[in-house]
Formats: C-alpha cells, sequence, structure tokens
C-alpha cells in the first residue's frame, strides 16, 4: 500500500467510522456507519484522496470523472485537481439522482461528452446500486464506463452488482478494521 493510500486509511479509520444502529442508503440496516463526508471536506484527505484515485486511475485514457450525487461531487473535485497536477487534463461532472425542474433541467451537470471514457466514482459502496445508476445515466449520454472506483466497500454485493465492470475500491470494510460476517 502507497504511503497515501496508508494516511488515507489512518484518517477514514479515525474520521469516518460510527457504530451503532444504521439504516444505509441501500435500506440495508448495519451496525457501522462510515461517514466520508467527515473525512472528503478535510484538507489533508482531500489531498489524498485526489492522489489515491490518481493512482488507481492513472493507466486509463478517460476524458471525465463524475458520479452520483452527493458523495462523488467532491471526489470527483479532488481528482479533476490531481490529474491537472499530473499534467492531464479531465472534465468532472455529477449526476443528479433527480433532474432539476428548472434551468436545464439536466440530468447530468458539469462536462460529459457523446463517446468520452468516463471514470465512475463513489464513496461507499453497499449494493453497488448508486453507482450503477450513474453508470446507467453516462452510458445513457453515450459515454463509455471505464472504471468503477469506490473509496470503501462493505463487501456486500456491490463487486457482483457490478460484474463486467472494472471495479477497484480504495479500501474495504476490512482495511478499516470492522469484522463483520462479510
Amino acid at each position: 500500500m502507497s504511503e497515501t493510500r496508508r494516511r488515507l486509511l489512518e484518517l477514514f479509520k479515525t474520521r469516518a467510522v460510527s457504530f451503532g444502529e444504521f439504516t444505509l442508503a441501500s435500506g440495508q440496516k448495519s451496525s457501522y456507519y462510515i461517514n466520508s463526508k467527515k473525512v472528503l471536506f478535510h484538507s489533508e484527505a482531500a489531498f489524498l484522496l485526489g492522489e489515491a484515485i490518481w493512482e488507481a486511475t492513472q493507466d486509463l485514457d478517460i476524458q471525465a470523472v463524475g458520479g452520483l450525487e452527493v458523495g462523488a461531487i467532491p471526489m470527483a473535485a479532488v481528482t479533476v485537481a490531481a490529474f491537472h497536477r499530473h499534467g492531464r487534463t479531465l472534465e468532472g461532472f455529477f449526476v443528479r439522482k433527480k433532474a432539476k425542474e428548472h434551468g436545464s433541467q439536466a440530468k447530468i451537470e458539469g462536462v460529459l461528452h457523446a463517446g468520452d471514457k468516463v471514470l465512475i466514482l463513489d464513496d461507499v459502496l453497499t449494493t453497488g446500486g448508486s453507482a450503477l445508476d450513474a453508470m446507467n445515466e453516462v452510458e445513457r449520454a453515450g459515454g463509455t464506463v471505464a472504471r468503477v472506483v469506490c473509496i470503501v466497500d462493505r463487501l456486500q454485493g456491490a463487486r457482483e452488482k457490478l460484474a463486467g465492470y472494472d471495479f477497484r475500491p480504495l479500501f474495504t470494510i476490512r482495511d478499516l478494521g470492522i469484522v463483520t460476517s462479510v
């Protein structure tokens, strides 16, 4: 594991993990919750996340990066900044859960062109449904999904749901030291 990922993992362990009774976006119940926003808006973590995503995707010839609101918004921002630092141009976007009723009424905000090869981002994946929603919108817009990267895979079905796509989590719940029956 790179020093960048090691330090980012440390920040996630100390800032993002809570224990109790939670209902996840998937509707599942959980005894722990990973609140990535407590990490994503921290200056060091934001920088490290951009670098970690760069490390995980620099081999790709991609034109755009994004995912479903809200988690993918800061992730796309730090990714385009990291690509810029490394001398590569990259467009960012996000997919709305519901199209606006005013203005352009677009479901995809930012720049995504038909034919673009795209990196899909998500913060924490349980079943993979939110990533799949974003992927479907990108494909409807004429983009091609080159890879899916999440920060934490809860190991509860996302990999299986995203079968056929290049899926690479930065971490799993095991990396966070969470012991489950998974």
